[in-house]
């Protein structure tokens, strides 16, 4: 069955730095773009970055363009998010997914940006 499996999160102060992984399973994971998405606190799940199938295709949200970075090895099954200049806007759950119709959720990683 599909999986996700997100870590790396944690509490860091505003201007620190995290990265974040993802492990997939159950589908062909070098044929699929995929995203990051964010759930703060009260507000609705979204999309924060994709990357295409082959990587070379990425698009990030306005607010956190030039400090978030998305990769992904394709035979580790495995996509990243290394978030840099943190800011306490960027707290919330982080999910990995398909990029399309993104579906089974994984638990998500945590990220808490506070001073």
């Amino acid at each position: 069955q599909v999986q996700f499996v997100e870590s790396g999160g944690g509490s860091v102060q505003p201007g620190g730095s995290l990265r974040l992984s993802c492990v997939a399973s159950g589908f062909n994971f070098a044929a699929v773009d995929l995203g990051w998405y964010r759930q703060a606190p009260r507000k609705e799940r979204e999309l924060v970055a994709s990357i295409s199938n082959g990587g070379g295709s990425i698009i990030y949200a306005d607010s956190v363009k030039d400090r978030f970075t998305i990769s992904r090895v394709n035979p580790q099954n495995t996509v990243y998010l290394t978030m840099n200049n943190l800011k306490p806007e960027d707290t919330g759950e982080y999910f990995c997914n398909w990029r399309v119709h993104p579906t089974y959720w994984g638990q998500g990683t945590q990220v808490s940006v506070s001073s």
